[in-house]
Order: structure tokens, then C-alpha cells, then sequence
């Protein structure tokens, strides 16, 4: 039995949860959220949760991987290719997913996590290595970037390289390869066919988008969301490594930025970002995953091509 799986990624602030509802609702199908950060507890608005939006229609269309993780702990690539795929097998046995009849949908703009899943790469499961990390964060990025490619050529190439971070992480994984054996992924343990669909929009359109919703999340209590994880116990270390939003307001509230400079240097990061998002997208076409590129809020666009994929469903918008 074959499940099908619809995919939609695409830039930061591009509306992929609303799209991803309105296509879901429209089957009869569920969610599963592929973001790097939402799978934390308390994560909501500097993340875009944005979980109104799944109860919006009747009935809310359900959906998985989001707040399961303690934020003072690490959530791995490991761990949510795991996941995934243990909802994916779970799934499968409902009649109306297993039959292959109804999509399901993965929606969100972590590259690295949606082509893990979909292309199955074999990941190590190793912990993060606070000694280890010490010394890499004392290498300039480019140095770490060859160091990387001679440890593992693969590795390096599953591995987002203009991410400081992603290329440490990768470093400690590869070194612990080295020095002893180290759980790796399972298979999905269940055929998948899958369809993905990419958001594409111009670079000033995106920038908009970026500043008006980071100062609507503002607005609606986003530094008051990072004063209460700092109160509830989390470092500003960790904060660092909790994404852009979270590393800068956690610097506004240390007294090291005024909010003025937050916001333009937030606003900033956020649009480097997306345009990161949008080369791994175009990478991830390139190394072998077929991508439909299509406009922001395009449901129509996917719930035709669904109804003919599942031979003529009753799919509507």
C-alpha cells in the first residue's frame, strides 16, 4: 500500500500553515508540521505556530509534530526524521490514508528536515559534545567547512553550509562517527509517493512580508514570550541557538541592543534567511527531488493537481 504525501515548503512569512489548512481541509487530510522549531514547547510566536489557523475551519484539520519538546532540551534531525515516520506509519493504517486515497500534507520551511524525510537519509544519532563545540566555535565558518568536507564528503553535502550552525553540528557528528558506533535512522517502514510544491515570490515582496509580520508578532507580545522563557529557566546560550528571533530579543533584553537596532537587525536576518530557504529549495530540486513551483496561497493550483494524482477524488476548494 502506497501512501501519498503532499509537501509544501517555501520562505519564511509566506502563508505556508494557511495554505497547507485550506488544501488539508479541502481533503479531508491532516498535517504534519516540518519545522525545526515548533516542536518546542512555548516556541509560539517567534516560531509562527500560528495554531488558530487549524481551527479555523469546520472541523480543525489535525496536525502532529508540534509542541513535543522541551525547549531546554535538543530536538535533533535524528529524532524528527524518527518521528515523522512514526506518524507516517500510524497513518497508513487508517483506511482513508493507507487506501491511498487522501494526501496527507508536511508543511514548513525546514529544507534540511523535509529532504531528510523525503529522500531518507541514514542520520546519526549522536548528543551535542559542549567541549567539542567550544573548540569549533573558535574556527573561523570556512574553516569548519573544509574540515567538515574531509571528514565526510556525504555528510558535507547534506548540509547546509551557509548555516554556522548546521556545519558544527554536522562536525560533531561526523568526529563521533570516528570514534565509535552510533545509532542511525531507521527506513519509513512504509512506501510513500511524494509531491512537493515550493512557494515562489520576489525578493522585495518577501522583505515586506518579513517586516510586517515581525512587527505584528511584536505587537502581539513576542518579547514578552522570550522574557518568560528566560524566566522559566532558559540560558541566553540557549536562546542562541533557538533562531533569529529569540538570539536578538534575548540581546535587546540583556541591555546589548536598543529596540530600534532589534527590530532592523532582526528584520534583516529574517530576509537573509528566507533567501536561505530559498537556495536549499532550488538545491534540493537540483540533487533529485521534482519541485512545483507555485504563488503564495495557490490552493487551486495543488487541489487540481490532486484530484488527478488520486484519479479524480472530490477534492474542492
Amino acid at each position: 500500500m502506497t501512501l501519498r504525501v503532499l509537501v509544501i515548503v517555501g520562505p519564511t512569512a509566506m502563508g505556508k500553515t494557511r495554505l497547507g489548512v485550506e488544501v488539508a481541509h479541502a481533503l479531508g487530510s491532516e498535517i504534519l508540521s516540518a519545522d525545526s522549531r515548533q516542536v518546542y514547547h512555548g516556541l509560539d510566536l517567534g516560531t509562527g505556530k500560528d495554531l488558530d489557523e487549524y481551527s479555523v475551519v469546520d472541523p480543525p484539520v489535525p496536525y502532529h509534530l508540534i509542541d513535543i519538546a522541551d525547549p531546554k532540551d535538543v530536538y535533533t534531525l535524528f529524532r524528527y526524521q524518527q518521528d515523522c515516520y512514526e506518524v507516517l506509519r500510524n497513518l497508513a493504517e487508517k483506511p482513508a490514508y493507507g487506501s491511498g486515497s487522501v494526501p496527507l500534507l508536511m508543511v514548513g520551511g525546514s529544507g534540511l528536515y523535509v529532504e531528510a524525510v523525503i529522500r531518507a537519509y541514514r542520520i546519526s544519532d549522536v548528543p551535542e559534545d559542549p567541549d567539542l563545540r567550544q573548540h569549533f566555535e573558535s574556527l573561523p565558518t570556512d574553516v569548519l567547512v573544509e574540515r567538515l568536507r574531509g571528514a565526510d564528503a556525504d555528510l558535507a553535502g547534506r548540509t547546509d553550509l551557509t548555516s554556522r550552525r548546521r556545519v558544527i553540528r554536522a562536525l560533531e557528528i561526523a568526529t563521533a562517527a570516528k570514534k565509535a558506533h552510533v545509532e542511525t535512522s531507521e527506513d519509513p517502514g512504509v512506501e510513500i509517493d511524494w509531491r512537493v510544491y515550493s512557494i515562489e515570490v520576489d525578493r522585495e515582496v518577501v522583505r515586506r512580508r518579513v517586516r510586517a509580520r515581525l512587527e505584528n508578532r511584536l505587537g502581539n507580545g513576542l518579547i514578552d514570550e522570550v522574557r518568560g522563557l528566560l524566566s522559566a529557566g532558559l540560558s541566553h546560550q540557549r536562546l542562541e541557538h533557538l533562531g533569529l528571533e529569540y538570539r536578538e530579543i534575548a540581546a535587546y533584553l540583556a541591555g546589548r541592543k536598543d529596540r530600534r537596532q532589534m527590530v532592523d537587525d532582526l528584520t534583516t536576518a529574517i530576509g537573509r534567511f528566507s533567501k536561505r530557504q530559498s537556495t536549499w529549495f532550488r538545491g534540493m530540486e537540483r540533487r533529485g527531488v521534482p519541485i512545483t513551483w507555485i504563488a503564495p496561497g495557490d490552493a487551486q493550483r495543488i487541489l487540481e493537481d490532486v484530484a488527478e494524482w488520486v484519479g479524480g477524488g472530490d477534492a474542492r476548494c
